[in-house]
């Protein structure tokens, strides 16, 4: 099974297609800026879930993040779930980049 992932920015999200399919399996949506992407759903059909299409989608699209020089704001709780298991992705947290203090 492969899985291509790909921005479709007129949605506002990123979309997962699973052995060349029209249909997508998965979508991850989210709200740009011009520093700052917040993910804020993802969804998977049934017949992928567990198959590693959610997994694709966060990690093309923080890539993407990354290459472009954006913070990630990780609302979706899916996408946060994903990043603390990949703690390579965690220096693109907005958070871990605040240099607030009492």
């Amino acid at each position: 099974m492969s899985v291509e992932v790909s921005d479709a920015p007129e949605a506002n999200r990123y979309e997962a297609r699973v052995d060349g399919e029209s249909k997508a399996a998965g979508v991850a949506v989210y709200i740009r800026t011009p520093e700052l992407i917040a993910f804020v759903h993802t969804e998977v059909s049934p017949e992928y879930e567990g198959k590693g299409v959610g997994g694709a989608l966060a990690r093309a699209s923080l890539d993407e993040a990354r290459a472009a020089g954006l913070r990630v704001l990780a609302t979706c709780p899916f996408y946060a779930g994903w990043i603390a298991r990949h703690p390579e992705y965690k220096d693109l947290l907005y958070q871990s980049r605040s240099r607030v203090s009492d």
